[in-house]
């Protein structure tokens, strides 16, 4: 049973009490991420993120991780881009501990002026790092080249020039003004009774943000072909045709769509792709859903001399499925295997924290375990297909990163 309460600030807490564990997971969920950036300060939600854990007015950075560490506990944070979660996971004796480090990391860190340097320098290594990962920084390549200028379009991580700019008072004035109220969820999961809510309240329930605008340009999904010339042995590919947003009535239909095409072992695009053709090791499909738009992610790495036959082989596939549509053999194994990804995702109160998380960020909303079993099992195979026939049209994104910089024929 998850139990909401909204604070007098507009702060939103999520329970949900799991007494069959020894554990609880505590999250804080901010709406900001590098959508809300520009092309001054990409980058900045990750970089705040980790500034959180460089030391407050009350604990250095080494007696956070002490802390956490001194009672077997886990703490971590991520940046996406719509949002930035801080979390941590611990024994239920530890809770209140848990929650107070996250209060004093979220309220006052002092993004000390020395540790924004050694930071920098962290970051730019992380840079550096995924530059050095072709088979990531591609599907960030796809963005760009589907979403242009909008900020959907911007890469997380920021660039070397943007992080330069960043000092104590930039990144105190955008969590001023991003960090409200308004768009923070706190999301416990685990052994913890509901007067819990009450000890939040009293650290996260009467702060004040400032002005944020509320407004937002919903993107334009866009047809580019964006290449980098990169000296790898593999060359990676992605295609991206524009899907569906976050919360959208056919979006169970969509994930069993992808789970058939290339979410699984057993999907068309591994079978046909690695098993039939041994065109590549790694290949397959994912839908990524957004407040206002979505999109539909084909990837796959192979030898520059066989990317042409490679991207004619995910063409062909995708050409198949929309023409003789689904089976019921992979309409039933698909929503089997979406059921059994869910109740087992469901076992683990980090799971559950996240889930609850954003939903009430995203959604404002919670299903039960049964009414999300029910979408799936509505799923038909006349909707699947229809789907498919109107996603997988001609105006899709490429975009590649090998050794050559030549695109497949189209």
């Amino acid at each position: 049973m998850i139990k909401k309460y909204t604070c007098q600030n507009g702060v939103r807490i999520v329970l949900e009490e799991i007494p069959t564990v020894r554990s609880v997971a505590l999250g804080v969920w901010i709406g900001t991420g590098s959508r809300d950036e520009t092309p001054v300060n990409n980058g900045i939600s990750h970089f705040l993120e980790h500034m959180f854990f460089k030391g407050t007015e009350n604990r250095g950075a080494r007696e956070i991780a002490e802390a956490f560490d001194s009672i077997g506990g886990q703490v971590n944070a991520f940046t996406s881009k719509e949002y930035t979660c801080y979390y941590a996971k611990v024994l239920d004796t530890h809770s209140e501990m848990a929650l107070d480090i996250l209060a004093d990391m979220f309220f006052n860190s002092t993004f000390d002026e020395e540790e924004l340097k050694k930071e920098k320098n962290v970051v730019y290594e992380e840079i550096k790092m995924y530059e050095d990962t072709p088979d990531d920084i591609v599907h960030d390549l796809l963005s760009k080249a589907a979403y242009e200028t909008h900020s959907l379009g911007y890469p997380i991580l920021g660039t070397e020039e943007t992080l330069s700019t960043f000092n104590q008072n930039t990144l105190k004035e955008y969590m001023h003004n991003m960090y409200t109220p308004d768009k923070v969820v706190i999301s416990i999961a685990g052994n913890i009774k509901e007067s819990f809510i009450k000890k939040i309240e009293e650290r996260f329930g009467t702060y004040e943000g400032g002005k944020r605008s509320n407004e937002e340009t919903k993107p334009s999904f866009h047809t580019n072909r964006l290449t980098r010339k990169k000296d790898t042995e593999q060359a990676h590919l992605c295609l991206g045709y524009e899907g569906l947003p976050i919360g959208h009535e056919d979006v169970y239909s969509l994930i069993t769509l992808n789970n058939i095409l290339g979410g699984s072992m057993s999907s068309r695009l591994f079978q046909e792709v690695r098993e039939q053709r041994g065109l590549a090791y790694s290949v397959f499909s994912y839908h990524t859903s957004y407040k206002d738009s979505g999109m539909v992610t084909v990837y796959g790495g192979t030898g520059s001399k066989q990317m042409n036959q490679l991207f004619e082989t995910i063409q062909e596939t995708l050409a198949a499925l929309k023409k003789t549509g689904i089976t019921e053999k992979e309409l039933n194994n698909s929503k089997e295997q979406l059921k059994g990804n869910l109740m087992l995702s469901l076992e683990s109160t980090n799971s559950r924290m996240s889930r609850n998380g954003k939903n009430e960020l995203l959604l404002g909303r919670h299903r039960t375990l049964d009414e999300i079993v029910d979408e799936v099992d509505s799923v038909t195979i006349s909707g699947v297909n229809e789907l498919a026939n109107k996603i997988f049209k001609d105006e899709y994104s490429v975009a590649l990163i090998g050794p050559n910089d030549d695109l497949p024929s189209q």
